[in-house]
Order: structure tokens, then C-alpha cells, then sequence
């Protein structure tokens, strides 16, 4: 074991001379802007009104049903209307750990809120993420508890700090385990401190939750590298059993020709030094390559000065695996997009000045279900950039299937029982982007919080190999 990051650093582009950062404080507070402000006292009371308190004993409320962690929506929606925000905040966190972190980046727009009963009646949907984000913001004001003697029994170590291993540890804390966990960076919260844009999350509340799973037994060991299988057997001589919640690694490159020059980047070292402070310069023109993450890099760009940002996607809209709303969001902000456009060459000299593409057309379906993008001959065009940036997908974490026995890769996804988190190896657990290849937040606590149940049956049953 050493001190450094268990994966490769997320910053892939370290090597190339990467833009100065601007001084200008205005480009900073721009980007810092949340997207949904916090509520106030008054508007929160008055949004809870609204809510219907639908469900009972004997069907849950349908917002409920489409939330992944399964918070009690109605019940802390209630408190709020009761005029006690702090029992509301409890609410939340005793179904979801991470419950201001998620009433902040959820997309609440495709989950509980459409679910709604309002919406189907045509009105608004209560705004279910802000009043979360009022309640978990009420209890985490409040001291933190002093932390519980660790109990004693069989011992679960975590890798990884961000949602799904700290659902899981504090789950684990829950059933009466001291679970310790592992991470490769100085601070908790893995893509969601350093990978989503600030505009969601910049850090808070993610400190206050860690000390929330402190106060439950839950330690933390940061700056902890698992980087092979010596580390892994050292993990496995003190702990009975192991949870992975590594996520994936680095960024999928295209194989771009030119992608050595600088105004170059891929999505994570762009979204690391945003959330760092160091804002790059970006020029006037900036490209966007990419579906998902895509939507946050074109739209920080903007935020950081560009006056022409456009997403390059070589599918049409219908195939765009983005969100809907984001990417109305994103044209709404002044996003274009080249649809059925794919990137051939980087163009440039010393530094960018352009992307060489080709239009393409959709043919049969590919093994994903979806039509093929082909190429149209004859169709190819330069678009003029200062700055690039692949936002295409990060590569799983398939190292790990060499270093622990038994572990096996599926799709780029760690093979485990979707019930429990069990892998092929018993001792072993998984949860999060690891095993879905990349989903929300929420959906990542709630893998977190099914493999320390599964991790509970199995220490039960006398499962350990030590």
C-alpha cells in the first residue's frame, strides 16, 4: 500500500501545456451559480402546501416508487409543513445518507417529480429536489453527534468514498459494523466533489454528510492507494469482507488524430480544474464532443466566456443518451449542436485551431439496439475551436479482475448479483458506476445500500475467508 491515488490520476492531460487560468472573479462566480437556488423559509412552507401527501399502507405515494434510494417523500415533506425542517431532514437521511448531495445533483425532472401526481393533473410538479435540499440543509446546521464506540465483530472495508461507498458504510454502520473506507483522494465524495459541475455541487454538503457517517462508527482513511493485488491482500487479512466502490477510471479517449495538442482535453481534468479554481481559457470557440457528460462541459464552457459552443454527436437527437431537460437547458443557454457530426482530426499547429468532421447517417442497428452511424463521403468540413474537449466516456476498471480471484467484467461492469452486490468472489461486493457502467447519484446509493444488506446475510451465514 502507498499514499498516492488507487486509480490513475484523472488528470490524463497533465503532459500537454494546458491554458492559463483567467483572473477575472466574475467567470468563477458564473460557474458557482446553482442552477436551483435554496429555498427560503417561507417559499419552502409554501411549496409543501402543494403536496397531495398521496400514498399510504397500502400503496407507496408514486414519487416515492420512482426514487432509487426510496425516501419518504411525502413524510418529510409533511415536517416541513409541520414547521420542523430538522425532522424532515432526518427523514431523508434515514432512507438516503447522502440526502442533501442528492437534492442537489438528482435528476429530480425524470424521477420523483415526474412521478407526481400534479403533473398528471397538468399542473407543476411540487419541487421535490429544492424542499429535500431545505430539510437536509436544517439538520446538517445543526452540531454534529459525537461519534459511537465502534462495535465490535467482523470487520467490512469500503474502497472508494464516493455515494455508493458511503451509502454502503453507513448502512453497514446501521446493521452494527465498523466499516473503514479506503480512498485515493484527500476528500470524500469521489466524482461528485471533482467530476460534476460546480453549478450542481461545488463541496458542501458532502463534509457535513461524512461526519453524519463519522458520528455512526463509519472511518474514513484518505490518500489510500489500492493499487494492485498486494494491497488487496493486506485488505484481505484484516477485513472479513470487501466492498468496491472504485467506479471507473480514466476518460474513454476517441483515437482522435491531434489530440497530443494543447486546447485539447478530456472531460474530467476540464471538470477537476474547474471545481479547483483553476478556470481554463477557453476562447471564443469551444467543441463539445460527446452525449451525456457532454451537456455539463458545453455548458461550463459557456459560463467561462465562449461565445460559440457546439456539441459534435454523431447520432441525432432521438439517440442522445443526455437527460431532455439538460439538453433544452443547454440550447436554452446558447448551446448548438451538430447532430449526425462526427470528429475526424484535431487540427493545429503549435495549439488547436480546428476539428476536421464528416456528417453521417444512421444505418441498421448495432449490438446496442441503436442504428449505426455511417459515414456520408464527400461531406467533410472544418469547424473553426480554441478548445475541445472529449466528453465520450470513461474506461471501466478491469484491472481489478487480475488482481482478486474469481472477479469477472461484463460489458466494461464489474459481474455481481444485482440483489445483494455479491460477486463471483464471496468476499467481495460492488456497487455504483462500477457495476452500471456510469447512472446518477441516487442510483449509486442505492447499490451502496442493497450490498451492505447483502454484505450483512453473508457475514451472517459465516461467509469470511480470513
Amino acid at each position: 500500500m502507498g499514499t498516492q491515488p488507487i486509480v490513475p490520476s484523472l488528470r490524463r492531460a497533465a503532459s500537454r501545456p494546458q491554458p492559463a487560468p483567467p483572473a477575472a472573479a466574475d467567470a468563477w462566480q458564473a460557474m458557482t451559480a446553482e442552477l436551483k437556488p435554496p429555498l427560503t423559509a417561507e417559499e419552502a412552507m409554501a411549496e409543501s402546501y402543494r403536496c397531495l401527501l398521496c400514498g399510504g399502507p397500502y400503496a407507496q405515494a408514486p414519487c416515492v416508487v420512482a426514487c432509487p434510494s426510496e425516501v419518504d417523500i411525502p413524510g418529510f415533506i409533511a415536517a416541513i409543513g409541520e414547521g420542523d425542517a430538522r425532522r424532515a431532514g432526518e427523514i431523508v437521511f434515514a432512507h438516503n445518507p447522502l440526502g442533501g448531495t442528492c437534492a442537489r445533483v438528482c435528476p429530480t425532472e425524470v424521477l420523483c417529480e415526474a412521478a407526481c401526481v400534479l403533473v398528471h393533473e397538468g399542473q407543476r410538479a411540487v419541487d421535490i429536489g429544492r424542499l429535500q435540499r431545505y430539510a437536509t440543509d436544517a439538520l446538517l446546521a445543526a452540531p454534529a453527534p459525537s461519534p459511537a464506540p465502534a462495535p465490535a465483530g467482523r470487520r467490512v472495508a469500503v474502497v472508494g468514498a464516493g455515494p455508493a461507498g458511503m451509502a454502503c458504510a453507513a448502512r453497514l454502520a446501521e446493521l452494527g459494523y465498523a466499516p473503514t473506507v479506503f480512498d485515493e483522494r484527500p476528500e470524500e465524495g469521489g466524482l461528485v466533489r471533482y467530476a460534476i459541475a460546480p453549478y450542481r455541487e461545488l463541496a458542501d454538503p458532502l463534509p457535513a454528510e461524512r461526519r453524519r457517517l463519522e458520528a455512526l462508527g463509519v472511518r474514513f482513511v484518505f490518500g489510500h492507494r489500492i493499487d494492485g493485488p498486494q494491497a488487496l491482500r493486506a485488505l484481505e487479512a484484516e477485513f472479513d469482507a470487501v466492498f468496491l466502490g472504485v467506479g471507473m477510471g480514466e476518460d474513454s479517449s476517441a483515437g482522435i488524430e491531434g489530440e497530443h495538442l494543447p486546447g485539447v482535453w478530456t472531460s474530467l481534468p476540464f471538470i477537476e480544474a474547474i471545481k479547483a479554481g483553476r478556470l481554463p481559457e477557453v476562447g471564443a470557440r469551444v467543441a463539445v464532443i460527446g452525449g451525456n457528460t457532454a451537456m455539463d462541459v458545453a455548458r461550463e464552457a459557456v459560463r467561462l466566456g465562449a461565445r460559440e459552443v457546439t456539441v459534435l454527436y454523431r447520432r441525432t437527437e432521438a439517440e442522445m443518451p443526455a437527460f431532455r431537460h439538460e439538453v433544452e437547458e443547454a440550447k436554452a443557454e446558447g448551446v448548438r449542436f451538430s447532430w449526425l457530426t462526427a470528429p475526424l482530426r484535431f487540427v493545429g499547429r503549435d495549439r488547436l485551431e480546428a476539428v476536421e468532421c464528416r456528417y453521417m447517417r444512421l444505418g441498421e442497428p448495432d449490438a446496442s439496439g441503436r442504428r449505426r452511424p455511417e459515414p456520408v463521403p464527400g461531406t467533410e468540413f472544418l469547424l473553426p475551436v480554441d478548445t475541445a474537449v472529449e466528453a465520450i466516456g470513461q474506461r471501466p476498471r478491469a484491472e481489478f479482475a487480475q488482481w482478486i480471484e474469481g472477479l469477472r467484467f461484463e460489458g466494461g461492469r464489474i459481474a455481481c448479483d444485482p440483489a445483494t452486490g455479491q460477486t463471483d468472489n464471496p468476499r467481495y461486493f460492488a456497487g455504483g458506476d462500477d457495476v452500471n457502467g456510469g447512472d446518477t447519484v441516487v442510483e449509486a446509493v442505492r447499490w451502496g445500500k442493497a450490498a451492505a444488506e447483502g454484505i450483512d446475510r453473508y457475514l451472517r451465514a459465516g461467509g469470511s475467508g480470513r
